[in-house]
Formats: structure tokens, C-alpha cells, sequence
């Protein structure tokens, strides 16, 4: 398994004009302005750390090539909280997980003459189109076209894997009953049987532009593009072959 790699960005010029702007808007507090000038504030954290999520969201959707739309909330800080003022240039990193999508930790740190170290917890939501059911559907069932469509759902809440063509659904058999609206997930499919054993089938055997016809038996059951044993009929041999529809498998010559 590859290890992912954690994002890191020093705050680029358009986020460092963005903490200037809220630091100003801070040092407006007349109650005491002194304390905003010298320390940083919870308000600049929460401003840094929308700013480097937006932009390692965009770059984790640009260089994943995903397609989708998202949504970003910044959790309140303690107002209290007062961190000394950095002289030198803040910076974030994503401190977990290694995505920034779902619940994430944002490490933003000072590295001046009073160096200090922050985390601060966000969510990170993805909306991208799955699928999901259109009506009840009762186990082992065979998923037919007008059962699943296309709806915008967040995906940092779906922990398996999820289908973004209903094409990847139909056909397939449900090993559990799902109720309407829901997403339809790998967990919930398995190739369905097109070849019982028992069946008999026709073997199409193809060379170049020939193509020679027998009948055989299933020894296997099979689903769609499945490699199953099946007993040629005129010969009594036992091949390999793969399932390309009801009653119908084919070998390579």
C-alpha cells in the first residue's frame, strides 16, 4: 500500500493579505488594543486555517482529477485563547488525516522568536453525484435500471466504496435489502449468477474471423465476465470459459 503523502503549504500571498486583513479588523477592538497588537488572535486562526483548506482542497481535486463540490466549516475556537504575536510567516499543514476531506486537524505554527504550535479541527465536506436507490429493494434481488440514480451526496460521510455510474449497479445482486434514498455501496453487491452449474450452455470458440459453435455444460456457476468449468458436450473435455451472457460462454482459439 502506497503511503499517502501530507499536505503542506506555506501561506501563499493572497492568504497572508487575507491574516493582515483580520489582523487589522482585531486591532480595531477598542476595549484594548494593545492586547490584539500583541498577540494573535483566535478569529486570524480560523481565517488561516479556511485559507490553506481552500487551497489544499483544490489542489487535492485537481491532482486526484475528482470532480465534485465542497464545503468547508472551521470549528469555534476558545475566545480566550491568546497566542504571542509571530514575527515571522505563519504555516499550516494538514496534521490528519493524509485527505483533506471528512473531520481534519490543521497544524498552524509560528517559528519566530516566541515560536508556538496550534491545531485546529475543521470539516472538510465533498459532494460529488452516486448512486442511490430509487425504491425499496429486497435482498438478493437483481438490481434493474430504474431501481438506482444519480444523487449529490457527501462522500467524507460514506466509509465504503461508491458508485458514481448507475451502469456499475445494474445487473449486479444486493446480499442485503436497501430502503429508498440509499447509497448503494460495494457492500451491498455481488456479481450476479448469468450460468448455473447444471446449465447447459452454447461454447463459442473464436479464431481471427471464425467462429465455431457447441453445446457444453455449466460445471460452475458464473456471473457476467467470469471464468467458470464448463464440459464440452461433443468432446467430453473440460475447458475454461468466460460468461458473456445467459447461456452463452466463449474461449480463444
Amino acid at each position: 500500500m502506497k503511503a499517502q503523502t501530507t499536505f503542506f503549504r506555506r501561506l501563499t500571498s493572497q492568504y497572508r493579505r487575507l491574516l493582515a486583513v483580520v489582523s487589522v479588523l482585531c486591532c480595531l477592538n477598542p476595549g484594548n488594543p494593545a492586547l490584539a497588537e500583541s498577540a494573535t488572535l483566535p478569529d486570524q486562526l480560523i481565517g488561516v486555517t479556511q485559507g490553506f483548506l481552500e487551497f489544499t482542497v483544490e489542489d487535492y481535486l485537481a491532482t486526484s482529477q475528482t470532480e465534485g463540490r465542497y464545503e468547508i466549516q472551521v470549528n469555534q475556537l476558545d475566545p480566550r485563547l491568546r497566542m504571542a504575536a509571530c514575527d515571522k510567516e505563519l504555516t499550516a499543514s494538514l496534521e490528519s488525516p493524509a485527505t483533506p476531506i471528512g473531520r481534519v486537524t490543521v497544524k498552524i505554527r509560528c517559528e519566530g522568536s516566541s515560536p508556538w504550535t496550534v491545531f485546529v479541527p475543521a470539516q472538510v465536506k465533498l459532494f460529488r453525484d452516486v448512486v442511490v436507490t430509487t425504491r425499496p429493494l429486497k435482498r438478493a434481488g437483481i438490481i434493474e435500471p430504474g431501481d438506482v440514480a444519480l444523487r449529490e451526496r457527501d462522500i467524507s460521510l460514506i466509509n465504503q466504496g461508491f458508485l458514481t455510474s448507475p451502469d456499475q449497479a445494474i445487473g449486479q445482486k444486493l446480499v442485503r435489502p436497501m430502503v429508498m434514498d440509499q447509497v448503494v455501496t460495494l457492500v451491498h453487491l455481488e456479481q450476479a449468477e448469468v450460468v448455473r452449474k447444471g446449465d447447459q450452455v452454447v461454447i463459442s470458440a473464436t479464431s481471427g474471423g471464425l467462429v465455431v459453435k457447441m453445446p457444453g455444460e455449466a460445471l460452475s456457476n458464473g456471473g457476467l465476465n467470469e471464468q467458470i468449468r464448463i464440459k464440452n458436450l461433443n468432446s467430453q473435455r473440460v475447458i475454461k470459459a468466460r460468461v458473456t451472457a445467459p447461456g452463452q460462454v466463449e474461449v480463444a482459439l
